[in-house]
């Protein structure tokens, strides 16, 4: 009897009803509960992150291998993530969201698999790679080979660390171990109310210490961006979070092999600022906002802060300079008086690396008066962290230019971009105060005995003081040392900083040959 054959057509309907098989998760039912919750589903994610009708996903039919534990009868098309690549602002990203709706987002052999791949098209294709994370974590019907799955991804996120950007957005629960790749990437970005990150659960928690905590203040997305500085970014909702990983996107090479993209951003690289003469106060301990000076130097005010809620004395985040994208590292003084502290040193650190690892070139505002004291700082490893700003400047090789706004004193003037740290262009404004400490200390320390001795200690005192003040603690005592490159009009900041980014545009510098440096973590 011969074989009845089967029509393109019919060949067709059946390849039309697989792909949309493939692209419903879990179900209609399941999909309306997670949308009750105020959450999206992988694929409607993945659409707020890519240009509009460029998503491509990969292996959508992959299905389980498990045959245990009732999981031979039970298969859904793409298991429990969707992978696959698109563009962000006409440039190719690839991605996976966790599908929670497919066995809670849990993370098979297969899944692995099928991150991995993209992974890898990412590093081979030199293109950023985005993580979406919702998941319950391993697979437990799998047992070690998704524990296995999740060594695999973490190794990726090592290795390609330094060589594509690699963002994650966290968009529901991820414990355990799971929490770990977000932790290695670049940038991570989480939403209140929807982001849980931590490595033991609430019930696990009260079991062994005895506190009772919420789900949220474990590990909320606000948790992790202001007490643990896991976080670099929290949104309100999803829709925000994707645009600001858009945006973030728009700052950053395709790869360590590119420069960031230029944008015409219309602002006058020539433009002065007479605002910028009135923002410094001529009291040396008043405060002031460091980030009206970023805003009025940077192209048209756009200054998109990465850490904002963590180790608030210090400011990091990206900008453009005539259209360049820069990254910004500064002082706040609104807070600790702009002090380096273990979190801020840790903070900037960390921001240095990772714009030196894209070719972002540094531009640095400085107004510090040294390193937080304290026994709680001194036990907790101050040393240790503050060497790791001293060892990210000097490593890097990206373009360096620092301002100095006013104080800068000790060893926490030498960290912030200084001449002797390789940096590049050293400016400092009329009002800057640079020394081994400030006036009033190093007069306690140099003039204790001539003080003491004195009918009229205080005037003395006050007197020494001003002495002090008007010797060294001003720009020109360093400038006529080679230390300052020049003493600038606070109005130029930005011409003055534009020109000197365009002069070591062609910037070649290169560190000892090397396995690999040995920063003090």
């Amino acid at each position: 009897m011969a074989q009845e054959q089967v029509t393109i057509e019919e060949k067709m309907a059946e390849l039309t009803r697989l792909h949309e098989e493939s692209q419903i998760g879990g179900g209609p039912e399941r999909i309306e509960a997670q949308h009750k919750k105020g959450k999206l589903t992988a694929r409607e994610r993945l659409n707020l992150l890519f240009d509009p009708g460029t998503l491509e996903t990969i292996q959508p039919f992959f299905i389980h291998r498990c045959p245990d534990l009732g999981m031979a009868d039970t298969h859904f098309l793409g298991d429990s993530v969707v992978t696959g690549y698109g563009r962000v602002n006409n440039r190719v990203v690839f991605a996976f969201a966790q599908e929670f709706t497919v066995y809670g987002g849990s993370l098979s052999e297969v899944a692995s698999q099928k991150i991995c791949k993209v992974m890898d098209l990412a590093a081979r294709n030199c293109a950023p790679f985005v993580a979406i994370l919702d998941s319950g974590g391993a697979r437990i019907q799998e047992g070690s080979a998704s524990l296995h799955g999740y060594g695999e991804i973490f190794t990726r996120n090592t290795l390609y660390s330094g060589t594509v950007p690699q963002i994650s957005v966290i968009l529901g629960p991820t414990a355990g171990g799971a929490v770990y790749s977000p932790a290695i990437t670049d940038f991570w970005f989480g939403v209140k109310g929807v982001s849980q990150s931590y490595i033991t659960g609430p019930k696990v928690v009260k079991a062994v210490t005895g506190e009772d905590v919420t789900l949220e203040d474990l590990g909320g997305a606000m948790v992790n961006a202001s007490k643990s500085g896991n976080a670099h970014f929290a949104l309100d909702n999803e829709e925000q979070c994707f645009q600001l990983v858009r945006k973030l996107l728009s700052f950053l090479p395709q790869s360590y092999k590119e420069q960031a993209p230029h944008q015409d951003t219309g602002d006058d690289p020539d433009r002065t600022d007479e605002g910028l003469l009135s923002i410094v106060p001529t009291d040396p301990i008043r405060p002031y906002d460091m980030k009206r000076i970023i805003k009025k130097v940077v192209d048209n005010g756009d200054f998109l802060e990465v850490h904002e809620r963590f180790a608030r004395s210090c400011i990091v985040g990206f900008a453009r300079m005539d259209g360049e994208s820069v990254g910004i590292l500064a002082q706040q003084p609104m807070f600790l008086a702009g002090v380096l502290d273990i979190d801020a040193s840790d903070k900037l650190s960390r921001f240095v690396r990772t714009c030196d690892c894209f070719n972002v070139p540094l531009v640095t505002f400085v107004d510090v008066p040294g390193y937080m004291p304290g026994t709680d700082q001194e036990f907790r490893g101050i040393i240790r962290h503050g060497a790791k700003l001293l060892f990210a400047y000097s490593e890097a090789t990206v373009p360096k230019i620092s301002i100095i706004t006013r104080k800068a004193y000790g060893g926490a003037y030498i960290a912030m971009s200084s001449e002797s740290l390789r940096g590049d262009i050293c400016y400092a404004w009329p009002t800057a105060e640079i020394a081994v400490m400030g006036p009033d200390g190093a007069v306690d320390v140099i003039f204790a005995r001539e003080i003491k001795e004195s009918s009229t200690p205080d005037e003395t005192r006050n007197r020494l003081i001003q002495e002090y003040r008007t010797k060294f603690a001003n720009p020109y005592f360093s400038a006529a040392k080679g230390y300052l490159d020049d003493v600038i009009d606070p109005r130029e900041t930005r011409p003055k900083v534009i020109r000197a980014l365009k002069m070591l545009k062609g910037k070649d510098v290169t560190n000892p040959p090397k396995k690999h440096g040995n920063i003090p973590l």
